[in-house]
C-alpha cells in the first residue's frame, strides 16, 4: 500500500488515502509504520477517508496506536494531499474530524499547496468538556520541590499549559509522562511547558499524548494562545515558537483560533498492510 510522508514543522505523519485503500486495524498498523528504528518512523498515522458533511475526513493515530481527536500539523499536511493530488482542487476546503468540521484556507504557490490556515474552532475552557477533574481548569501540581500552575483547556483535545516552568531536557522528558497520565486528566493530556518572549510571542516545547516530544503541536499552539491571553500574558495575535518552528496564531472576535502553517512531503514509500 502507498503512503505519503509527510510534516507540519517537523511533526511528522504517514499519510494514506482509505479512501480507496481498506485499513482493518489502524491502531496496530500505526504502532507498526510509525516505529522509527524497524520502520519508516513518524509522530502518527492519519487516513483520509471520504465524508457527507466535508470535502473529505481526518483520523489520526497517534505512534502508540491511541486515536486523537485532531491534529493541527497533520490537518495541514491533509489539505496539502488533497490539493496536490487533485483530490480537492479547492483553496478553501473542509475538513471532517473527531473534534468537527474544520475549514481550510490553502496558500498555493505555482501550483502547489505550500501552507494553510485553518479555523481551529473556539476553545473550551469548562473543566467537565476538557476534561479535568477539578472545579477550575486552572489546577495546581505539585512538581520536584515546587507547586505549579496549570492552565487546562480543550482545542477538541486536552491540553494542559503552564508558563510556571520551561524544563531542561532531562527534567521534560521526565515530567512529560507524569503530567500526561496525572490522575487530574482522566482522558490524559498533551502538556505544554512555556517561556513568554513578550506579548506577541512565547517560546513552547510540547509533551505530545500518546507520541512524546515533538517538534510541534498545532492544537497545542492554539491552547497556548488561549491560556495565554485568558491569563493576560499574549496578546489575542502571536507567534508560537515550537522546536520545528513557527505557527502564527490568532483568537478572532468570532471566538475561534486561526493558526498559520507550512505543510511538506518528505517522501513516498510503499509498505504491506
Amino acid at each position: 500500500m502507498r503512503f505519503t510522508k509527510m510534516h507540519g514543522l517537523g511533526n511528522d505523519f504517514i499519510v494514506v488515502d482509505a479512501i480507496h485503500n481498506a485499513i482493518h486495524d489502524p491502531a496496530d498498523l500505526a504502532i507498526r509504520v510509525c516505529e522509527r528504528r524497524f520502520a519508516f518512523g513518524a509522530d502518527g498515522l492519519i487516513l483520509i477517508g471520504a465524508s457527507d458533511c466535508a470535502d473529505a475526513s481526518m483520523r489520526i493515530y497517534n505512534s502508540d496506536g491511541s486515536e486523537a481527536e485532531m491534529c493541527g500539523n497533520g490537518i495541514r499536511c491533509v489539505a496539502k494531499y488533497l490539493y496536490d493530488n487533485n483530490i480537492c482542487k479547492k483553496d478553501d476546503m473542509t475538513i471532517d474530524t473527531l473534534s468537527g468540521v474544520k475549514p481550510i484556507r490553502l496558500r498555493i504557490e505555482s501550483g502547489v499547496a505550500v501552507a494553510a490556515t485553518v479555523d481551529m474552532g473556539a476553545p473550551e475552557f469548562r473543566p467537565e468538556h476538557i476534561p479535568v477533574a477539578a472545579e477550575t481548569n486552572r489546577v495546581r501540581i505539585p512538581l520536584d520541590e515546587r507547586v505549579v500552575e496549570f492552565f487546562c483547556v480543550s482545542m477538541g483535545n486536552p491540553h494542559a499549559v503552564t508558563f510556571d516552568i520551561f524544563p531542561e531536557r532531562k527534567d521534560f522528558v521526565r515530567l512529560g509522562p507524569e503530567l500526561e497520565h496525572h490522575p487530574l486528566f482522566p482522558a490524559k493530556a498533551n502538556i505544554e511547558f512555556c517561556q513568554l518572549d513578550g506579548p506577541d510571542s512565547v517560546t513552547v516545547a510540547v509533551w505530545e499524548r500518546g507520541a512524546g516530544p515533538t517538534l510541534a503541536c498545532g492544537t497545542g499552539s492554539c491552547a497556548v494562545l488561549a491560556a495565554g491571553a485568558e491569563m493576560g500574558l499574549l496578546n489575542r495575535r502571536a507567534d508560537v515558537l515550537l522546536p520545528g518552528g513557527t505557527l502564527h496564531n490568532e483568537w478572532r472576535d468570532d471566538g475561534h483560533i486561526y493558526m498559520t502553517g507550512p505543510a511538506e512531503v518528505s517522501g513516498i514509500g510503499e509498505f504491506q498492510s
